[in-house]
């Protein structure tokens, strides 16, 4: 089992810490702004195009799961709001303790611990925190100014393509699959690797209260759960990829949105890293309860 867990663990901590060294290299911050745009708008829709058709989800079996990945964001944030450490905000506290890291960390790792036939399912979860991220997390944070953004997402776009070809049985040109899975492929590295940069350029103060927070964040996680594998009737696989979502470091993306609506970008900061930095530990963990069920 534990040869199981490094060989899952091992090569997500290996590529985040090469972008993690070449941040540190680098005479002044690299600007990942560019590549970072790049991931998200053209190699991560590829990917879960490609993933949708090469994997098929029929979203009427897979209500439980869809209606999981839903749940999984939406009741930590509500057991968040019974409890706020003082001098911290409420729409970021909200929005990095409902939003985790499911892109990142959660895709390679959820597709090297449960399988990648798997990746159907996976990217599925990774759709609905992201469609949700762009439309509820935007309305928390910026209030009414950007709620409909999360339409213009291509990553919804490639998901909803890739859904209704699958559903309409409609055959796709293998030059076109092999295109778009090459292009797919570019993604879970690059993520990796720029969290890593990012890390590397973030100085990380206020330790205590970013720790308190996410110690918040992981059991308002981890009470959710109970009441979502009681509810829903999910599969072994299903249950483990909720659990291991509910368990997940804050999103990085988090970080960026309240940096742009100047929403204590600081303290987020400091919250998302250590986070990050804490998973190392927690992660790990987590796999190997779910690994056991």
């Amino acid at each position: 089992m534990f040869s199981i867990l490094l060989n899952i663990v091992l090569p997500v901590l290996a590529i985040t810490a090469m972008g993690h060294a070449y941040g540190r290299r680098e005479a002044s911050a690299p600007d990942m702004e560019f590549i970072n745009r790049v991931n998200i708008n053209l190699f991560c829709p590829a990917l879960i195009f490609s993933s949708l058709t090469m994997y098929p989800v029929n979203l009427g079996d897979a209500w439980a799961l869809v209606l999981g990945g839903v749940l999984v964001v939406l009741l930590p944030g509500l057991l968040l709001l019974a409890y706020r450490p003082a001098g911290v905000d409420q729409p970021p506290y909200l929005l990095s303790g409902m939003f985790r890291n499911t892109g990142n960390v959660g895709i390679p790792l959820m597709m090297l611990a449960y399988g990648r036939e798997l990746l159907g399912d996976i990217v599925l979860l990774f759709v609905l925190s992201n469609s949700l991220h762009f439309s509820l997390g935007l309305f928390l944070i910026s209030g009414r100014s950007n709620r409909w953004l999360w339409i213009r997402s291509p990553n919804l776009w490639a998901s909803i393509l890739g859904l209704s070809l699958t559903s309409l049985d409609v055959q796709i040109p293998d030059f076109i699959n092999i295109t778009v899975e090459m292009a797919g492929q570019v993604t879970i590295p690059l993520m990796l690797f720029s969290l890593g940069v990012r890390l590397s350029q973030g100085k990380i103060t206020q330790v205590g209260l970013a720790l308190k927070i996410n110690a918040m964040y992981l059991l308002t996680g981890a009470l959710s759960l109970p009441l979502i594998l009681w509810w829903l009737p999910l599969t072994t696989d299903w249950a483990r990829m909720i659990i291991l979502s509910g368990l997940l470091p804050p999103a990085v993306l988090n970080y960026l949105l309240c940096e742009q609506y100047r929403a204590q970008p600081a303290l987020m900061a400091n919250v998302v890293l250590v986070g990050n930095l804490f998973s190392v530990v927690t992660v790990p963990v987590v796999i190997w309860l779910t690994l056991l069920l």
